[in-house]
């Protein structure tokens, strides 16, 4: 299902900033809670439900290594619409303005070909 995948992502996205975490803390810098943003409801549930059902036991049980650190209060998922998906940007084609709205809010933006020019030129 859509809510199992997104599920496993999410997982996923909780083991690599784990491991991001543990190489902030090597130079100092500590989080108390990690926020993570997901677009899935359901998936966010399931995280969020320290009592295992019978339409997620099938779930292999290393995907549910979110739960625990969920329950733990390291990690906080958040909902976020679909439209302000940041992630989006890398994995899907957007339209033009979902691509500039997003460019924007991740703190980067676009250059002009006339931008890239006088750089190249400066350079």
């Amino acid at each position: 299902s859509t809510a199992e995948a997104e599920y496993v992502s999410l997982s996923a996205c909780c083991a690599q900033v784990l491991w991001m975490q543990t190489q902030l803390t090597d130079y100092s810098i500590h989080f108390n809670k990690i926020p993570i943003d997901c677009d899935s409801k359901s998936a966010i549930a399931i995280s969020c439900n320290p009592v295992q059902h019978s339409r997620t036991k099938h779930i292999d049980v290393r995907y549910h290594f979110i739960k625990e650190h969920v329950e733990k209060g390291a990690i906080e998922l958040y909902f976020v619409k679909t439209d302000y998906q940041l992630a989006d940007i890398f994995t899907k084609a957007l339209l033009t303005d979902c691509f500039n709205y997003l460019v924007c809010h991740l703190g980067m933006r676009s250059l002009s070909p006339k931008e890239l020019d006088r750089l190249a030129k400066s350079l």
